[in-house]
């Protein structure tokens, strides 16, 4: 069966996704079996209003500003004869993890109430933004970059726009084409979109179609009202099972998952098989990339039936670890805390 919206062109089956209106959270299950890419057809969706339909043939990406010498537009086929590259890059929402405020902390926060699905990791191609900015001559004054999404204006906040500083701008972001070696998909920000690694979903706007570089520091609602104090995500760690899952008594089990951050590579995971009294270290496998996620796994022969409570902890490269609980946020953002994922053994 098919989710039905009027916001998101891709198919949303229950399997792989649940939806939250205007939003699509990724089932970590759906991740269960995969590769170290999330697929396209189970990428979770982020949209403050609905997926453009947009005609590539007359498509612009404009840069301009007071920050550079001189101001360009450039076609789709332009870009993809720039120079390009490839990067592995996690993607999530600032507000991932939202709902264990309320159902771990007892302290609910508004907005979307996401699990650990408001995120995917991708292949993205394309060109990268300093080079951009040095097509169109940067000045050594230029303070911000704006970029500003097509998509239609949300409320009365106008088109979704973030500043990013030139430091950022000018260091590892993305100005991409393609997902996974296709196009980007219309729900994943066809034409173009900018893929900002390590940073909230929020700074990597779909749909781009300006590019302002200014003198000054600029300020729109993403980074005064809605996403005010946010810039790179924190560690995190999910089971690749559902929620609830009943796994039979007979083992061992060889548990997998995954684990990110956006400050750097993750160099340690624990999990707990017994809701936290004791912790192992998990067997790291696959590749293990800074901006992107961490798979692991570990092997179980649970001794009982029951419920169970699965806890899964990593350090990254700073020495950031997951704690027990999160400090309270008033808009959901940064839950990092251990997620306690309740399980169920049964005979069989």
């Amino acid at each position: 069966m098919n989710q039905v919206t009027a916001t998101i062109v891709k198919p949303l089956p229950d399997h792989l996704f649940r939806v939250h209106g205007l939003n699509a959270e990724m089932r970590w299950e759906a991740m269960s079996g995969e590769g170290y890419h999330t697929p396209i057809d189970r990428f979770f969706v982020r949209n403050h209003t609905s997926t453009p339909i947009i005609d590539v043939t007359t498509w612009r990406l404009r840069v301009h500003g007071a920050g550079v010498r001189r101001p360009r537009e450039f076609g789709y086929e332009q870009l993809r004869a720039m120079p390009s590259r490839t990067f592995d890059v996690a993607i999530e929402c600032a507000g991932n993890g939202r709902r264990f405020y309320g159902t771990q902390q007892n302290d609910a926060a508004p907005g979307t109430q996401w699990g650990l699905g408001g995120i995917g990791v991708a292949r993205w191609r394309g060109v990268p933004l300093k080079v951009l900015l040095k097509e169109v001559g940067l000045l050594p004054g230029a303070v911000d970059v704006l970029p500003t999404g097509l998509d239609a204006p949300f409320e009365d906040y106008g088109h979704v726009r973030r500043p990013l500083p030139i430091g950022k701008a000018m260091d590892d972001v993305l100005v991409a084409y393609e997902m996974n070696g296709e196009p980007l998909p219309p729900d994943h920000g066809f034409p173009v979109r900018l893929v900002v690694p390590g940073w909230v979903g929020i700074a990597s706007i779909k749909w781009l179609g300006d590019i302002e570089v200014s003198s000054t520091t600029l300020f729109t609602p993403w980074n005064t009202v809605f996403y005010p104090d946010v810039t790179t995500q924190p560690v995190k760690s999910a089971f690749e099972l559902p929620w609830n899952a009943r796994l039979p008594l007979m083992g061992p089990h060889i548990l997998r998952g995954r684990s990110w951050s956006g400050q750097g590579r993750i160099v340690r995971v624990e999990v707990s098989l017994d809701g936290g009294l004791t912790w192992r270290q998990a067997e790291h496998h696959g590749q293990h990339l800074a901006r992107a996620w961490l798979p692991w796994h570990i092997s179980w022969a649970p001794r009982h039936t029951g419920p169970h409570v699965l806890m899964a902890r990593a350090t990254d490269e700073t020495g950031a670890t997951q704690p027990p609980v999160t400090p309270r946020h008033p808009y959901g953002y940064a839950f990092d805390a251990v997620v306690r994922h309740p399980i169920e053994v049964v005979n069989g």
